[in-house]
């Protein structure tokens, strides 16, 4: 059996990018049970309510759902339940320091595997206001338009 190479998008985050502004982002390996890992291989997981933690020196990812896997059996896993993050520790203290100020937090961005290995890109990020996420909106609108303009004027 040949080992996985590359990389497999299993679940992402759109609405992080969109409701926060995103100053720094690390790579972590997770902590997880052998059914865990199976239901993430099946595609399913979500990260709308997750964030990251910094608890006696360890990252911890909570509010992440990963569903019970189907063919489990009284082995299975709680689908919330707080899972450790693999980081350096230079990287948890700049974590735990930065996520203290105010208004910052840490959130998840995508849940993928590296060459069999499951990871999550976490990132340390400010919340936006209302005016900030019409802001956004409003650009992308404009860059969209604007494209739509250069590819019919290339194809004239």
């Amino acid at each position: 059996m040949a080992k996985e190479t590359g990389r497999k998008l299993v679940a992402s985050n759109k609405k992080a990018r969109h409701d926060y502004h995103i100053d720094d982002t690390f790579e972590a390996g997770i902590v997880l049970t052998g059914t865990e890992v199976k239901a993430l291989r099946a595609g399913r997981a979500s990260l709308i309510d997750g964030f990251a933690s910094v608890d006696r020196g360890e990252a911890w990812l909570e509010g992440v759902h990963i569903p019970e896997y189907t063919e489990g059996t009284w082995t299975n896993h709680a689908p919330r339940r707080k899972r450790k993050l693999l980081l350096h520790k230079h990287e948890i203290e700049e974590l735990a320091m930065e996520s203290q100020a105010k208004g910052r937090t840490i959130i998840p961005l995508s849940l993928y595997f590296v060459d069999g290995r499951a990871k999550v890109e976490i990132a340390l990020a400010r919340g936006k206001k209302e005016y900030d996420k019409r802001q956004t909106l409003r650009e992308k609108q404009e860059n969209r338009e604007a494209q739509a303009a250069m590819s019919l004027r290339r194809q004239r």
